[in-house]
């Protein structure tokens, strides 16, 4: 929902369908078969809704699922795309499709906060290694703070957050910045940058992904689809994600079963 959010400020003659597995998340803590899978039928099922092009507002999903989908399964006139590489180029200062050789940039530490399965996909280091050349990433398990954030204890949510915090330092005691690699923990951004110090820059996705959204469909504006109509989709209680969606988008959001 951050990048749901952020997209429709950015777009907001474009209309979306937005799709949420609340029924088998989080992704974060399941095996790389399992979110390939649930990511298979999620964007089958935004394709057979009409929609051309597939944002996978999830890490765990552009990192364990996005390049095995790619590779075998999207067909040719439909296009999936995930949320790592809008903010890699940001951390690198990349422009989108600048695919000259990696060099060296101005990070050289960079602390990964990301979900379990994220972490040990290594999609991150892998996409990063394209990119830039000498960066050193200390990739810190945030376990429970989706789950947390999901059921809505912001309390237990901020505390998970500076404990997994403390654990990087004792890490990597001093890095340049620090990626926010879900896309629930924008939710916790100050939070974590407060645990982090002032001095550390903070990446969060959802921003970044409008941007480069914004600049895709700008180069390729046929991939909007003839669709007019936003819809939203659960596979979890209806009722129960629209009320927590309306909380924390401020407006009326009416989910219906997927």
């Amino acid at each position: 929902m951050t990048v749901l959010d952020a997209v429709q400020k950015r777009l907001p003659d474009v209309p979306f369908v937005y799709y949420g597995d609340n029924a088998h998340a989080p992704y974060g803590v399941r095996t790389a078969d399992d979110i390939y899978d649930l990511t298979v039928a999620g964007v089958q099922r935004l394709f057979d809704a009409g929609c051309d092009l597939v944002i996978l507002a999830c890490n765990t999903a552009s990192a364990a699922a996005l390049r095995r989908m790619q590779e075998g399964w999207v067909p040719r006139d439909k296009r999936v795309l995930g949320v790592f590489v809008p903010l890699i180029e940001a951390l690198t200062e990349r422009h989108w499709g600048d695919n000259s050789p990696p060099r060296e940039v101005a990070v050289k530490h960079v602390a990964l906060f990301a979900t379990p399965a994220t972490v040990r996909s290594r999609a991150f280091q892998r996409e990063l290694a394209f990119r830039a050349i000498g960066v050193d990433v200390e990739a810190q398990a945030c376990g429970g703070v989706v789950d947390a954030i999901e059921e809505g204890d912001m309390i237990l949510a901020e505390a998970l957050v500076r404990s997994h915090v403390d654990a990087l330092k004792r890490k990597m005691p001093d890095p340049d910045a620090a990626v926010l690699g879900c896309t629930h923990y924008p939710l916790m951004e100050s939070v974590f940058q407060d645990a982090l110090g002032p001095d550390v820059k903070v990446f969060s996705q959802a921003n970044l992904v409008a941007e480069s959204l914004a600049d895709y469909l700008g180069r390729r504006p046929e991939m909007v689809g003839p669709g007019t109509e936003s819809a939203f989709l659960t596979t979890g209680d209806p009722r129960k994600v629209s009320d927590r969606a309306t909380q924390f988008l401020r407006r009326q959001i009416t989910f219906v079963a997927a």
